[in-house]
């Protein structure tokens, strides 16, 4: 008895448990219902989102534009984005950023920086001295780091994205170039979790674009390879990356499309903002040479007049992709005068003699890295706004030595709707057809170490060791661990860049900090005593290189091993529950699932760190690496899985496998066996008295960054506070400008209403007269003092003007419904007229409805038809400037209450039953012909002669069975062959009855 109390309580435990799981997963659910990405790029971005039944669509500005730029105002009182900032451009240049990405994850020394800087040289930018980077500084009141600027324009992004949905959005997947290292792909982040958004994935924009094309052209794709090179453009820089597509068999979906990304070169200043860069300095030494001899100023030194020339420069440059020639011509440059000049295609070309020069470096660092020949490229693809240049196009054909350049994709927004993609991918709320993505490490990443080494003659010198975690061009998102066994006391070590080789001298010095992190651990020495019986195997690293390419280290343990001696001890309550839930799914852990789990964590969870080949004397240092397979069972699906259930697999793992005894892990086969296998015959009997036991001990961390720091958690809070405050003084700012609005409107419609007729008509002098004069107090008042009105005084005043319009806009609606409104009354009550006399002439045999319900419907019908007639008699006696008594509300509520009683009548006709008709002494039922009308056979049934109507018709014998579905039937069969077969049956009826089928059949 006892037992199968324990056993319900544990059922209803683990209903509630998964009861709770489900509750969890739909509220989840219930925020992510739509999802957006951002592409985020130099000089514009593009947001689309996928919502339910809108799959991938571009979002719209409020300009009604695909392509927002992304540019931002700061002033003291008010913010713009998007094209209202870049119209601002012009008028406040120093409080417009824009190309601002170009400083993220920079310290003060970087190249970039004095780039900007010379490009720029209106804003001013200030020195943070704790992080060694830089902030613009718009005035003394109003400082502002990249990142909060980036995390203006998200947080804008996400209201396009909120507006054009209708729903909020929280979840997002933001594009970042290729080439961003750790620390920019950090600050991205960083700014996205002050904007409050979700950052599903950081996705390399190259990888974007190649899944973009991938997704729609799935059914081109086979298990043969295809390598595609995509040329990517933009404003900024140029990516150039080798992407090989082909269909592999996956664990979880079977065989499924595959992108790889084989190959990236890259020139970070390479792009259209430098061309235009070169045809604005043009334009300005023109506009100075016509100004030679007039002792005029250098339009150089004048902010205004050189961004009015850089947004000239950017539309001669799209001009001249398709003319040969130009006239470059701005009104008012400086000083009020204008300023013309032709330039020519050759003239350009020219200018930008050096940057075409460079158009196929990122081909050949791209064939390099992918260790291909350009014969092995099947087609090169154009993306970016860059390569709509005619020469672009020309030097890359002829650098990569195909036919024909590739524009088989939208080059502004292909990584967009690549990105949204895959944000419906990682989003619980959609579900859509696996592509499996295999990004790749641009710049590898390695662990450094030192140690004593003990030489022959006795003497104990420190060695330096390096080991390669994630190498370039290896696949991510990626987990590894590496072991160090030789340490009993707190240790560091050092987590840097590798080898770096592959740039050049000005990519080095605008790459930064080499240096990482290093990595402090404290508690090794105190694991040791706490186990001191215990063999030690060593000190474990846990590293991660998510879907975002950021390196964390999860977390590092000191683990121990034993033997023990199996004992026999009764499961748990935790235990039992997990079992019984496993059971409500219909699962159970069989020997050979356990094994196949066990071995995908071996593949991919613990695998040597690359590079330890190289060093034959660190073998016996490092061996627990070749073990590590079978030491750690929290490991990512292969590379082939979604990229996203990564982290969800690992944490599954380690919480199961974490501080349980790992007996059954097929690797210690050679020390334990494999518990988790059946044992095999012979071994049946020969249970082993001892078993291993693991435990692990958490060590305690300290990171040390070194390439740029984060910010600190106080100082992240406080600008996300000032985020807010900016978006709340917006937002009212902007409910304020609305009220105005709505104010002023109606002072300007209520003023031009008075004269027309139909209000005229139901106003007298006097009332028209008092609305005017309230109506020009106001207007007089917006003028004058509106300005440092409140939003609550704006809607106080318009409160007020609408009640005194109230009656008068009143009258006249309705007038305007009364029409409609009576025509429809009337045809309801003719309808349900008819209706009631045509269920009164229904025989009392075939009748459906009650007395008692026809009474009602024709009580309702008068009593509407008088209402009707007196309300409209008692308004013809009104004048037209009192308020009516026929109102629109009543002639509904009358129409409502009529049709809801015919309504009633009306279903219950459609579900009701016919009744049997009576049989004649034969048992043959009356039936009428084919032809004969339904309503004809409802009105009257004809009584055979000598028969009259109050005559009862002869009851039905009682052997005769003929039930309902008989009498449902016969009516199929009226005029038949049966019919007549059944006269022939039965000569000797009599002539009376035969009477009877021939009158019926009348």
């Amino acid at each position: 008895m006892a037992a199968t109390v324990r056993r319900q309580r544990l059922r209803r435990l683990a209903c509630w448990a998964l009861m709770t799981v489900l509750l969890a997963d739909l509220l989840a659910l219930s925020d992510t219902l739509a999802v957006m990405s951002v592409d985020l790029g130099s000089e514009s971005m593009k947001v689309a989102i996928v919502k339910p039944g809108v799959p991938m669509e571009i979002v719209l500005n409020k300009e009604s534009r695909r392509k927002t730029p992304v540019t931002v105002t700061l002033k003291e009182n008010e913010r713009f984005f998007g094209d209202s900032a870049a119209s601002m451009a012009i008028k406040n240049p120093k409080a417009t950023l824009r190309y601002f990405q170009h400083l993220l994850g920079k310290q003060e020394n970087n190249p970039h920086v004095a780039l900007y800087k010379a490009r720029f040289p209106e804003h001013e930018l200030g020195f943070d001295p704790q992080r060694q980077t830089v902030y613009f500084q718009i005035s003394p009141q109003l400082q502002f780091s990249p990142e909060e600027v980036l995390s203006m324009l998200l947080n804008y992004s996400r209201s396009l994205a909120e507006d054009f949905a209708e729903q909020p959005i929280k979840d997002a997947v933001i594009t970042v170039p290729a080439f961003f290292n750790q620390a920019e792909r950090r600050a991205v982040l960083q700014a996205a979790r002050m904007a409050g958004l979700k950052v599903l994935q950081l996705i390399n924009d190259n990888t974007a674009t190649a899944l973009s094309y991938g997704v729609f052209r799935r059914k081109d794709i086979n298990s043969t390879a295809q390598n595609i090179m995509f040329y990517d453009m933009g404003s900024g820089s140029t990516v150039c990356t080798i992407v090989t597509y082909q269909t592999v068999k996956t664990k979880d979906a079977g065989i499924q499309p595959q992108l790889q990304i084989r190959g990236v070169g890259f020139d970070r200043t390479l792009g259209g903002l430098e061309m235009e860069l070169r045809l604005r300095e043009h334009l300005a030494r023109l506009f100075n040479e016509q100004r030679k001899g007039q002792r005029a100023k250098d339009v150089r030194e004048n902010p205004r007049a050189m961004a009015k020339l850089l947004r000239e420069a950017n539309r001669l440059k799209t001009v001249l992709s398709a003319n040969a020639d130009h006239m470059a011509q701005i009104e008012g440059l400086m000083d009020d005068v204008d300023f013309k000049a032709k330039v020519t295609r050759a003239e350009f070309e020219e200018l930008c003699a050096d940057l075409f020069e460079r158009v196929p470096g990122p081909v050949q660092q791209a064939l390099q890295s992918a260790e291909m020949k350009l014969d092995e490229i099947e087609q090169v693809i154009l993306v970016g706004g860059a390569t709509r240049v005619p020469k672009v196009q020309e030097v890359l054909l002829k650098a990569v030595g195909k036919e024909e350049l590739g524009k088989n994709i939208n080059a502004d927004e292909a990584a967009a709707m690549g990105a949204v993609y895959q944000a419906a991918a990682l989003s619980k709320a959609f579900k859509v057809k696996p592509f499996v993505v295999r990004d790749a490490v641009i710049y590898p990443i390695l662990v450094e170490f030192t140690r004593e080494v003990e030489e022959e003659t006795g003497v104990r010198s420190l060695k330096h060791n390096k080991r390669v975690l994630f190498s370039r061009m290896g696949p991510y998102p990626q987990r590894k661990v590496i072991t160090f066994n030789r340490y009993s006391h707190d240790f560091n070590f050092h987590i840097n860049y590798g080898d770096l080789g592959f740039l050049g001298p000005e990519d080095l010095r605008v790459f930064g900090s080499q240096n990482l992190t290093t990595v402090k651990l404290k508690g090794v020495g105190e694991s040791f005593k706490k186990y001191p019986d215990y063999e030690s195997k060593g000190i474990k690293a846990h590293f991660n290189l998510d879907e975002s390419g950021v390196l964390s280290l999860d977390r590092v343990e000191s683990v121990f091993e034993t033997l023990v001696e199996d004992s026999p001890e009764e499961e748990s309550t935790l235990t039992k529950l997990g079992n019984t839930i496993s059971s409500l799914f219909g699962g159970g852990s069989t020997p050979d699932t356990k094994e196949n789990g066990t071995d995908t964590v071996q593949e991919e969870e613990e695998g040597p760190a690359e590079g330890s080949k190289d060093e034959p004397g660190e073998q016996a240092e490092l061996k627990e690496e070749a073990e590590a397979p079978a030491e750690d069972t929290s490991s990512p699906p292969p590379p082939e899985a979604k990229g996203a259930a990564a982290p969800e697999g690992e944490k599954a793992a380690e919480k199961d496998g974490g501080d349980k005894p790992e007996a059954q892990k097929p690797s210690e086969k050679g020390e334990a066996g494999s518990e988790g296998a059946p044992p095999a015959p012979e071994e049946e009997k020969k249970q082993k008295p001892a078993r291993k036991q693991r435990m692990v001990e958490e060590i305690g961390v300290e990171l040390v960054v070194l390439d740029l720091p984060d910010l600190p958690e106080d100082q992240l809070a406080r600008s996300a506070q000032k985020l807010q405050d900016l978006t709340l003084r917006d937002l009212q700012k902007q409910e304020r400008e609305k009220a105005a609005n709505s104010l002023e409107a109606f002072i300007f419609e209520t003023q031009d209403k008075l004269y027309q007729p139909e209000y005229q008509e139901v106003s007298t002098e006097e009332q028209r007269e008092d609305i005017s004069g309230k109506l020009s107090a106001t207007s007089t008042w917006l003028e004058d003092e509106g300005f440092g009105a409140t939003t609550a005084m704006l809607k106080e005043k318009l409160a007020e003007l609408r009640k005194l319009c109230h009656g008068l806009f009143f009258r006249v609606e309705e007038r305007k419904k009364w029409p409609e409104r009576l025509s429809a009354l009337d045809n309801l009550l003719n309808h349900s007229s008819m209706f009631l006399k045509g269920a009164r002439l229904i025989p009392e045999m075939d009748q459906i409805f009650t007395e008692v319900e026809m009474t009602t419907l024709e009580k309702i019908i008068n009593e509407t038809w008088a209402w009707k007639n007196t309300t409209v008699a008692e308004q013809a006696k009104l004048p037209t400037t009192e308020k009516p008594v026929l109102l629109s509300k009543d002639i509904e509520a009358k129409m409502a209450a009529l049709d809801r009683e015919v309504q009633y009548l009306l279903n219950k006709a459609k579900f009701a039953k016919p009744r049997p008709r009576p049989r004649d002494k034969n048992g043959t039922r009356a039936e009428a012909p084919l032809n004969a009308s339904t309503s004809d056979q409802s009105e009257k049934v004809i009584p055979p002669p000598g028969q009259t109507e109050d005559t009862k018709p002869i009851p039905e014998p009682e052997k005769e069975t003929a039930g309902p579905e008989a009498a449902d039937s016969e009516p199929l069969e009226l005029g038949g062959p049966a019919a007549e077969s059944e006269q022939k049956e039965h000569p000797e009826q009599p002539t009376g009855q035969k009477r009877t089928l021939k009158n019926d059949e009348l």
